[in-house]
């Protein structure tokens, strides 16, 4: 079966069966004729970064020859191909046990279905010359669009304590977030279930059947109709901020998901405007104390003399 497709491929998910006459093609061979894409490059890059399964198994082999009845599945997420690499620059703490950095905002923290290259997992494996998942312990999530201080173990003395930290919630997690309006007070918190609404893949407070989820806020400076909070957040759901803050009636800067504006003034956004500035923990194996810190990347930067300027 053949599927007309426009010039650039659509995001989403394409699923198709092996008829027995295209048994033995090779896989991009196979994907770029019953896409009908005359190039077959683009269809290499998004083998190469994990975006096909066969039989529910990522492969990531051009040349694997399909079979009469096996199942494929191309996921695009619209997003930039090229693989993100890790330099030396975003490393905030490293050492035999831990590996901190400073996360980009665009770059996804795990593997999804339509990519593994590309991941910070995947850039972080790279960097240290790991193969295989098993060396590398990720504990913490940050949203794609979120940048900020992340957290990894590198060796198995520490893969259990620093996941019991997180569990336990003796991290410290700090954020700074510009949000829509000024809370009515300086400092205050929110709490509440978070569940993942199907519908919209979308998480809401809900009353019952959720995971506990508490936010604490201070207002660091207003600025008319939008101010700047600091938000540390003992439990760690996802979304948790997005949610509450929207919730409340503060939506973040940027965060369209879940209300928030697009603009502000007159400069377009274009992602939720968090940041994970602090993480304060101890060391899983030397047990002193850590204070992880993050600068503010540049777009948010932009915004604040915005904001500022405009005072």
């Amino acid at each position: 079966m053949n599927i007309e497709m426009p010039g650039k491929m659509r995001p989403g998910t394409y699923r198709f069966e092996v008829a027995p006459e295209q048994a033995g093609l090779r896989l991009d061979l196979f994907l770029a004729g019953t896409l009908n894409e005359s190039g077959r490059s683009l269809i290499k890059r998004l083998i190469d970064i994990g975006g096909v399964h066969v039989d529910g198994r990522r492969i990531r082999r051009c040349s694997l020859p399909v079979s009469s009845g096996q199942r494929i599945e191309l996921n695009i997420d619209g997003f930039p191909l090229a693989p993100f690499q890790l330099d030396a620059s975003r490393i905030l703490y490293h050492d035999c046990y831990l590996l901190a950095l400073d996360k980009p905002a665009g770059i996804p923290t795990q593997p999804t279905p339509a990519r593994y290259q590309g991941t910070l997992f995947a850039a972080l494996q790279q960097f240290l010359g790991m193969s295989g998942s098993k060396g590398l312990g990720m504990v913490q999530r940050l949203d794609r669009d979120t940048s900020g201080v992340m957290v990894f173990s590198i060796h198995a003395r520490a893969h259990k304590a620093l996941t019991a930290a997180f569990a336990e919630h003796r991290v410290n997690k700090r954020y700074l977030a510009l949000v829509s309006g000024v809370p009515a007070t300086e400092t205050g918190e929110m709490r509440s279930q978070l569940a993942r609404r199907r519908a919209t893949n979308r998480m809401v407070s809900v009353e019952r059947g959720g995971k506990p989820a508490l936010t604490r806020y201070r207002v660091v400076a207003p600025f008319g109709d939008v101010a700047l909070v600091e938000v540390e957040i003992p439990t760690g759901r996802s979304h948790q901020i997005r949610v509450h803050f929207s919730e409340a009636g503060h939506p973040l800067l940027g965060d369209t998901a879940y209300g928030g504006p697009g603009s502000c003034r007159g400069q377009t956004i274009h992602r939720q405007m968090l940041h994970a500035s602090e993480l304060i923990l101890d060391h899983p194996v030397s047990g002193g104390r850590l204070e992880l810190k993050s600068p503010l990347p540049a777009d948010f930067q932009e915004i604040m003399k915005i904001l500022t300027a405009s005072q």
